[in-house]
């Protein structure tokens, strides 16, 4: 099976991490600064060393695709969570939007994943 293009699975994958990025360590820094700084290392951090082989250029430790599902799943869920946790309704609600869009455009890049189990 070859790897589908997702250039626009991509943008909203993207845009997701950069509210998870921001949001996150926001909802979290009024209860502990170290916490907040922790929950950037990890939603930037494992998802730059471990990589599914073929689906980015350089592989750090190379995992099966599930893995990276799951640290997209990460992702979108700390991004929607947060962003209700730290942010007012209005802009809470287009978050929400970004992430069932991402969930969307995701499925094909998803099923070419699952697919790379070794």
């Amino acid at each position: 099976m070859e790897r589908p293009d997702d250039r626009i699975a991509s943008v909203f994958r993207f845009a997701s991490e950069l509210v998870a990025w921001v949001a996150t360590p926001w909802a979290l820094s009024a209860h502990s600064w170290p916490s907040a700084v922790l929950a950037v290392v990890v939603l930037i951090g494992l998802p730059t060393v471990f990589s599914t082989p073929g689906d980015k250029k350089q592989v750090i430790v190379p995992v099966p695709g599930p893995v990276t599902i799951l640290l997209v799943v990460l992702q979108l869920v700390a991004a929607l969570v947060s962003a209700w946790l730290a942010w007012p309704v209005y802009a809470a609600v287009p978050v929400s939007v970004l992430v069932a869009a991402t969930l969307v455009t995701e499925r094909r890049r998803w099923r070419w994943l699952v697919s790379r189990v070794a």
